[in-house]
């Protein structure tokens, strides 16, 4: 009796991107409970040993007879425990225990979720007089990335081109996450949210030798503050438009057309 199992732990760990990318041991300062090396987790002054509860002899509970019914409660002298320290050890008051911040190193995968838990056994609270020690688990969160948005193993992220660009074609270079310049190049004709992928450019899949993808979200920068001549240009330019520059906006007011002619029937 007397022995109780530590509580178990909980560590929040916030990493970057870059860090669950390539992976990482940290070192964490955890407060927790260890066992007392004065009494060697007993409890007990040294030399002195816990005696047996001479209340409930050692079951850590009492019966108690309420007229036809027999009550079973927690030994109120030893609260539980089925031993009594009659002298307690002077550096952790009979607990076996002492708070102490202790050191840890864990090991991060590369390619770790944001929200996963790692469990470290053991490395939780002490136990009561020299019972089993709790877990540690760490809580691990991936902060938000200034450029690329994360879905499991692939990565996104948006891309703003001109308007000239899209039209008549380009390219254009893009760090990834292996610190690599990769050359993207933009077809001609590129419409708004059209993506472009980068095979194996994205997050590692853990405990994989494989790679996610990135995927490059284009968007279409509309020109402002035009200078006279970029005005009479894109006048010219829209002059000289026809359903075949523009298809989707020719089909999609045609349709509409349509629509209202239904309607006025």
């Amino acid at each position: 009796g007397g022995r109780e199992r530590g509580a178990d732990l909980r560590y929040n760990m916030e990493i970057s991107l870059e860090e669950a990318y390539s992976g990482k041991t940290a070192q964490i300062r955890v407060p927790t409970s260890i066992t007392c090396d004065v009494c060697s987790g007993s409890g007990a002054k040294p030399g002195t040993q816990p005696t047996t509860c001479s209340t409930c002899g050692g079951a850590g509970r009492v019966r108690a007879s309420q007229g036809f019914f027999s009550v079973e409660r927690t030994c109120p002298t030893c609260h539980g425990r089925g031993q009594t320290i009659t002298d307690p050890c002077g550096k952790c008051g009979g607990q076996g225990r002492v708070t102490e911040e202790r050191s840890l190193s864990v090991n991060i995968p590369a390619g770790i979720e944001d929200g996963t838990r790692i469990r470290l056994a053991g490395e939780g609270e002490a136990g009561m007089r020299g019972g089993p020690a709790g877990d540690l688990y760490i809580f691990l969160s991936v902060r938000p990335h200034a450029v690329f948005q994360r879905e499991g193993a692939d990565l996104y992220c948006t891309v703003p081109i001109s308007m000239t660009t899209a039209a008549l074609g380009g390219k254009f270079d893009i760090t990834t996450m292996d610190g690599a310049r990769s050359r993207v190049s933009v077809p001609e004709g590129t419409q708004p949210g059209k993506e472009l992928r980068l095979r194996g450019k994205g997050m590692p899949v853990l405990r994989s030798a494989q790679f996610g993808d990135l995927y490059i979200r284009i968007s279409i920068e509309t020109p402002q503050k035009l200078s006279k001549r970029q005005r009479e240009l894109l006048t010219e330019f829209q002059e000289l438009s026809s359903k075949e520059t523009s298809p989707e906006s020719t089909g999609f007011f045609s349709r509409m057309k349509g629509f209202f002619d239904t309607l006025t029937d």
